[in-house]
This record gives C-alpha cells, sequence and structure tokens, in this order.
C-alpha cells in the first residue's frame, strides 16, 4: 500500500476546535480555522502579535484572573517542557464589532509544549474549548435563566476555589524548593584544596518548584598524592531526595577513606543504602586518582560514564566497569573496577545526567554531544571549562533534572 503524503499545515487548519501555536515569548505563529471563526478575530489581528494585546483582559472586572493564569499555565510549559490542563477559565472577550462592549465567556485550556531537535521548547500548542453555551444549558429550559446563572455562579466559585488551592500548594513547594536548596548548598559546598592540582565543581537545581533532586559531588583527600572523588544522583524530588543525598554523600565519603578502591567504596555504600528509604536506584560513580602513579581507576553503580580529555584532543568514555544502581540486585554481588593511565595535562569530567540527557534522545548522541564540547573547549581551564561545558550542554530556558560537574585538571 503507498504511503499517503500528507499536508500537516492542511491537517491544522481542518483540526476541530480552537487551537492556536504560540512562540515561547507568548506570540501568535499560527491558528487554525475554528479558532480564528469562534474567536471572531481575522488572521492578520492575530499572527506575530503578543497573545494579551490581541486578548486583553476585561478592565471593567476588577476580581479578573484570567490573564495571570493564562500567562503562568504558558510559562510553565515553556520551563518545564509538559503539558499544562488549566482549570475551568472565564475570560471574557471584547466584541469587535462593538468596542468597549465585553461578552462574557468560559473557557477548558489545555497548553502543550513543542519540542526542537535540542530539548528546548519552541512552541506552544494553545488548544481551547469553550464551554459558555454547556453551562448555560446546564441550568435547563423553561426556568428564564434562573438555574443557569445559579449553576454557573457556583461553577465559576468551585473553579476559583480549586486555583486557590494550587496557588496555595505552588507557594508550599516553592517553600520546599527553598529549602532542599539550601540544603544542598549546606551538603556541596566548594572543595577544599587538593595539592597542587587544580578541580572546579559545579550544581545547577532543575527549573521548577517541584524539580529540586538529589545529586551531589565529592572530593576527598587520600594519603600521598591521590584524591577519591564521587559524583551520584537520587532518583525523586523535593526535600526528601535532597536529605537521602546527604545521608549517602557522608557514607560514600567516610568509605573511600577506608576502602582500598572505587568497587570495595561503593559495595559499602550499596550495603548501607539498602537500610536508608529511597536510596533505592542511587546512581554513582567513585574514581581514585593516584598521580604517583598516573593512574585512574574506577567503578560505576549505573552512571553515565566520566569522560577523560586527553592531551592530544581525543575523549574516552570511562564504562568499564558499570553495574547495576544502588540496590538492584536482590544479594550483596562484588562490584567492578577498572583502571587507566592518564598524561599529565589531561582532564576529567564527571557529571550527572541533567548534563546531557534529552528526552527521547539516545545516549549515544549525548555523549557525542559532550565529547565535541570538550574538545572545543580542552584548552581552558576546570573553571573556564566547567562554564563552557553548562553552557553548551543545558537548555537556555532551564533543565527539568538538576546537574552536577566535576572537572580536574590531571
Amino acid at each position: 500500500m503507498r504511503k499517503p503524503q500528507i499536508d500537516y499545515t492542511a491537517v491544522f487548519h481542518a483540526l476541530p476546535g480552537m487551537v492556536a501555536l504560540l512562540t515561547p515569548d507568548l506570540v501568535y505563529a499560527d491558528a487554525n480555522e475554528d479558532f480564528l471563526r469562534l474567536a471572531g478575530r481575522p488572521r492578520e489581528e492575530l499572527l506575530g502579535r503578543y497573545i494579551f494585546d490581541v486578548f486583553p483582559e476585561n478592565p471593567n472586572d476588577a476580581a479578573a484572573a484570567g490573564r495571570r493564569e493564562t500567562e503562568a499555565s504558558m510559562l510553565r510549559v515553556v520551563a518545564t517542557g509538559e503539558r499544562d490542563t488549566m482549570a475551568l477559565l472565564r475570560y471574557d472577550i471584547e466584541d469587535p464589532g462593538r468596542p468597549g462592549h465585553w461578552v462574557k465567556h468560559f473557557w477548558s485550556p489545555v497548553n502543550a509544549p513543542v519540542l526542537g531537535p535540542d530539548g528546548q521548547v519552541v512552541l506552544i500548542v494553545h488548544r481551547v474549548e469553550e464551554v459558555t453555551e454547556l453551562i448555560r444549558a446546564r441550568g435547563g429550559v423553561g426556568n428564564e435563566g434562573g438555574r443557569a446563572r445559579v449553576l454557573e455562579a457556583e461553577l465559576y466559585t468551585r473553579a476559583r476555589e480549586l486555583q486557590e488551592v494550587n496557588e496555595r500548594l505552588r507557594r508550599a513547594h516553592a517553600r520546599e524548593r527553598e529549602v532542599a536548596l539550601a540544603l544542598q548548598e549546606a551538603m556541596l559546598p566548594a572543595p577544599t584544596p587538593i595539592g597542587h592540582h587544580r578541580a572546579a565543581v559545579r550544581y545547577r537545581p532543575a527549573v521548577g518548584a517541584l524539580n529540586v533532586c538529589g545529586d551531589w559531588y565529592d572530593l576527598v583527600d587520600l594519603p600521598g598524592d591521590r584524591i577519591a572523588v564521587a559524583v551520584g544522583d537520587v532518583v525523586g524530588h523535593g526535600l526528601g531526595a535532597a536529605c537521602v543525598m546527604g545521608q549517602l554523600r557522608s557514607a560514600l565519603s567516610a568509605a573511600a577513606r577506608v576502602a582500598d578502591g572505587p568497587a570495595q567504596a561503593l559495595e559499602a555504600l550499596g550495603l548501607y543504602a539498602r537500610h536508608v528509604d529511597g536510596a533505592e536506584s542511587t546512581t554513582v560513580v567513585k574514581a581514585f586518582v593516584d598521580w604517583d602513579t598516573h593512574t585512574l581507576t574506577y567503578s560505576s553503580a549505573g552512571h553515565p560514564p566520566p569522560a577523560l580529555l586527553h592531551p592530544d584532543g581525543t575523549v574516552t568514555f570511562l564504562d568499564q566497569a558499570t553495574d547495576p544502581p544502588l540496590g538492584a540486585r536482590p544479594e550483596h554481588v562484588p562490584r567492578p573496577q577498572a583502571s587507566t593511565a592518564f598524561a599529565e595535562g589531561a582532564t576529567l569530567v564527571m557529571y550527572t545526567d541533567g548534563l546531557i540527557e534529552r528526552r527521547g534522545e539516545d545516549i549515544d548522541v549525548s555523549l557525542t554531544r559532550l565529547a565535541d564540547s570538550l574538545v572545543r573547549h580542552g584548552h581552558a581551564g576546570p573553571e573556564a571549562l566547567a562554564d563552557a561545558l553548562l553552557a553548551d550542554l543545558l537548555l537556555s530556558g532551564g533543565n527539568p533534572d538538576d546537574t552536577a560537574l566535576v572537572v580536574i585538571r590531571l
């Protein structure tokens, strides 16, 4: 059977119901025929214009909140890359044929993202269903509109109450985010000096009040000209994940001081994690750097592989000692460990998945993007390189996941 050629522009304009496309700046990029017809606006009055210039809020309604709620929903979509379904909304529309005359309307809006190749939101799909007539019809026939007005008022009141509850929850979640960030900042200080070697660390929280996560880093001085470095990621969000992160980071830091190598340190952490609620499926990678032998020994519990940038500009990913995350096996099993030599002037980069991963993208594509950035900026010192990696790899509107990053000049 021959595959049909689909004209998606024609499909969009023929979609039943009101659908518009807006840029992340809330400017109309397109609208289907039903949107133009039901909104009573020709296409030239919409395209290229800011949404609230086309549809200003009713200035005669002091309690009107439609603009604030619609704008907040669309900006959440831009920030998180997630669909946002709004509660029943009253938003009056000025009659284009009678300036100054505002007509009461009730709407049921949904805003959804369209993502570009880099994972950023490039368009907002604004689908809105007008339910004004439905609300009035539910009031019945033959009662001169009395029941309709009562039902309309009740529905609007319930919607407003729901929105107030949502606003209180938003403020509570924002407070939780502040507490979690303060906790993370206290537990993720700048690293202490590691002899004459240079290191840089970075932590970037996720975008959104609910997306504080459990990413961490740790650097530990060891006897001789050696250090232990770790990067980890606790599953989950919020204050709980940050607390689990603190427990695991401290336990691994202590284990590294007495373990013979990174695998043994991760084995001890895995046993400890069995008794910490919320620690299951945590990923972490541990590396011991020995400058006397110019050897890097590492072990990974389900974590993205560290990158080793060689002085000649090539990049190697340390992926020869990878095992499942903490708590993934029902019984304790010794973890693998691998070693590799490094030349003076090489750079070790360890990170959490927020730095590289994109929704729907193969991990090999993500790692290639990281390697390309390292090659471009490899001549820079650790501090400048860390900043360059964040600038290259994080989404401009903010990432939906936390990011921890460690850069060490070997």
